[in-house]
């Protein structure tokens, strides 16, 4: 049989063997067995967890769950209310602070580690060094945030090297924009809390005044130039300068190599000796693209095998901050996930989730695809689906779509709902990053640091299976890890027994293995379906029309289906998918 390789549902470009399982874990959250979870509750009341609270077991499990990589969130030291001047680190100002714990986006010192989670704060930097090691002995690789758009208006080193200089030490503060200061000013203002930001609401806090000397006024994180930022603004931040004057036409000032380059390649050098394997990068598009560019090649001469996550949001941008930027990866975010959560919600048909591969041709390798992470609501909250299970067809297709990395935010697993107003963040369906808290579905796994599950619902347990098994087919099988993709979708768009708003099929394959993947994103009812495969999928997998096949389920009830190569292109396979039905089936001859 002849292969058309014009075929617009077949996928036209070169896959890797480079099927990352990344699992994000924010740091203060994961180990926390304290179940007080009073708003805007103090460390001591509400607990916080500790490197030492991930211990070999709990890596243990999540290696066994298929875990490649641990984004560990929150790592580096940002400010906070907490008061630590007995180890000599300066307490902050709560009026430019969110939440009691603060924002771990809100770097107070690049070169330092956020004392909430040592046992020993003056070791701090020693438990993570032994976190890192624990993390390699299991077979993991780490990943930490690194923030380079902003910092905390409280921002200053006292971790820094010798012989480093501070960010904003020897800029001139009396111009607006200087291509070698590390910052932007606001000359002749000084800086104003929204008049409306009411840190820890009613409760007291002894630096909270309304005030936070700053003169003159630095422009804040989101490219807001203005003394008074509002209290929707990232207020408590201040916006780095990378040589690009924004208030003129963006103009760009790269020659010479501007100082915050310097200093960033510094930073992520320093970390990268300290046995990091990747960084995740916030808000990655808020900084040039050149600087990128520059940088990466520097941090690769420490380890060449790191890798570099971008945060971004712009499909325009995106295989320009590939090719040129020379990133790793890239967010997801606009394009698979805000399609599989308007599905979820039944505000889009299974029939639109093809745009999303066919219009990244070429990078969906680069992809990284999730459904829940720090920033995105809980998949059960009540904002989002509801109940877990509804991200069960979801999650297969965003882990097996392409051979691009996956992520799951811990407790996704479990069906945590990021219920409770914590503090600043409220009641908004996702966990806190801004409060001391703990995530009580997740600790239920926890079970008192033994990390066996033994508290989970039997519906929990079967959600947390579902996941392993998962990500261990992703992780084992090549069809996933670097096979061909072959969209199904089309073919069965005028077929009428094919539910294509609900139901979404596709196949993946090497020379050696195929597998059909087909989801029902229904939760309420099954569906028949007679699933047809077209000629030119059956002669890009090299199936023979002449013999037969069988398919056998691999995610959760093993049935096995038999069929001939013919009849899959005529009649069709037919299957029953149950509500919320999730299957990937392994075709092989029989």
């Amino acid at each position: 049989m002849q292969i058309d390789n014009a075929d617009e549902n077949l996928l036209q470009e070169n896959v890797e063997d480079h099927k990352l399982i990344v699992y994000q874990l924010f740091t203060r959250l994961f180990g926390n067995t304290n179940t007080t979870n009073k708003v805007y509750g103090t460390l001591a009341e509400n607990g916080v967890g500790r490197f030492q609270d991930i211990s070999p077991k709990a890596l243990e499990e999540l290696k066994k769950m298929g875990v490649t990589h641990v984004w560990y969130t929150g790592v580096i030291e940002h400010a906070t209310m907490t008061d630590y001047t007995k180890y000599n680190i300066a307490l902050d100002d709560a009026d430019v602070i969110k939440g009691r714990a603060g924002s771990p986006y809100a770097i107070k010192d690049y070169y330092d580690i956020n004392p909430d989670l040592a046992n020993d704060v003056p070791n701090r930097m020693k438990e993570f060094e032994e976190l890192v090691q624990r993390t390699h002995a299991t077979g993991l690789k780490v990943i930490i945030d690194f923030v380079p758009n902003h910092v905390a208006r409280s921002y200053r080193s006292d971790a820094k090297p010798s012989g480093v200089r501070d960010l904003g030490e020897t800029d001139d503060t009396s111009k607006s924009f200087v291509a070698s200061n590390n910052f932007y000013y606001l000359p002749g203002t000084s800086f104003v809390v929204p008049h409306d930001y009411k840190p820890l609401g009613d409760l007291p806090h002894p630096t909270k005044d309304g005030k936070f000397d700053e003169t003159p006024a630095k422009v804040t994180g989101n490219d807001q130039f203005t003394h008074a930022p509002g209290i929707n603004e990232w207020f408590e931040t201040v916006k780095l300068n990378y040589g690009v004057d924004i208030q003129n036409n963006r103009t760009p000032h790269f020659e010479p190599i501007p100082d915050t380059w310097e200093k960033m390649r510094e930073i992520l050098q320093f970390w990268a000796r300290k046995g990091v394997d990747g960084f995740r990068c916030d808000m990655a598009e808020m900084v040039p693209v050149e600087f990128w560019n520059w940088v990466i090649p520097k941090v690769k001469e420490v380890n060449k095998d790191i890798i570099f996550i971008a945060e971004i949001y712009n499909p325009s941008q995106y295989r320009n901050y590939l090719e040129q930027g020379k990133f790793s990866y890239l967010y997801d975010k606009v394009g698979l996930y805000d399609s599989l959560k308007a599905v979820m919600q039944n505000r889009a048909g299974a029939n639109e989730l093809p745009a999303n591969w066919k219009q990244l041709q070429g990078i969906n390798k680069y992809m990284l695809r999730f459904l829940e992470n720090h920033d995105e609501q809980r998949i059960a909250s009540e904002g989002f689906a509801g109940d877990a299970r509804k991200g069960m067809p979801a999650m297969v297709v965003s882990a097996t779509l392409n051979s691009g990395p996956v992520m799951v935010y811990f407790g996704q697993e479990v069906g945590e709902p990021g219920k409770g107003t914590e503090g600043f963040g409220g009641e908004d369906g996702r966990t806190t990053i801004f409060d001391y808290w703990g995530v009580p579905e997740h600790q239920k796994w926890i079970n008192g640091g033994k990390f066996d599950g033994a508290l989970l619902s039997n519906e929990q347990k079967k959600l947390r299976a579902f996941y392993s098994n998962l990500l261990n087919i992703c992780t084992n099988h090549e069809a996933i890890r670097k096979g061909r993709l072959y969209d199904l979708q089309g073919a069965n768009l005028q077929n009428s027994q094919y539910d294509a708003a609900k139901v979404y099929a596709y196949l993946r394959f090497t020379e050696n293995q195929r597998v059909l993947i087909v989801v029902n994103f229904d939760a309420e009812n099954s569906k028949e379906i007679n699933l047809r495969i077209p000629a030119n999928a059956l002669a890009a997998m090299n199936i023979s029309p002449e013999k037969a096949y069988r398919l056998t389920e691999l995610l959760q009830n093993k049935q096995t289906i038999s069929s001939n190569a013919s009849e899959m292109g005529d009649s069709g396979i037919r299957l029953t998918l149950d509500p919320l039905g999730a299957y990937i089936f392994d075709l092989q001859e029989n």
